[in-house]
């Protein structure tokens, strides 16, 4: 029987030792509909120059998210696009206050929020 927990800590304490830095979750929430077709291009035309413009930074650029369900105990539902999360990116840096920096300049900004999560170290 394969030690499931034992490896993962194995392979977070290998990650941290390669690189200290903290990884952060930039999370797209909700969204409004852009005026025009030609708007929603100049959006996601916006949103590559900003990841572009983070460089190194960028562990993953993300997905966009489309139609979600919220799962519960008993139930599911839709998931209105007001609260869905409708895509992320995923970059690291030293502190949260610099990842909270860069979502700041993020162009998602004009459609929606964005929530910053740092993502724990299980090491």
């Amino acid at each position: 029987m394969v030690n499931w927990v034992g490896t993962l800590t194995a392979l977070y304490k290998i990650q941290e030792e390669k690189n200290p830095m903290t990884q952060y979750i930039i999370v797209y929430r909700g969204m409004k509909n852009p005026p025009s077709p030609d708007q929603g291009e100049g959006g996601r035309e916006k949103l590559g120059e900003w990841v572009a413009n983070l460089g190194d930074a960028v562990v993953n650029a993300g997905t966009p998210c489309m139609h979600s369900k919220t799962v519960s105990g008993d139930a599911v539902q839709d998931t209105g696009m007001e609260t869905a999360m409708t895509g992320y990116t995923i970059v690291e840096t030293d502190s949260m206050d610099a990842a909270i920096e860069m979502a700041k300049s993020c162009p998602y900004l004009e459609m929606g929020d964005l929530e910053v999560c740092e993502q724990m170290s299980m090491g």
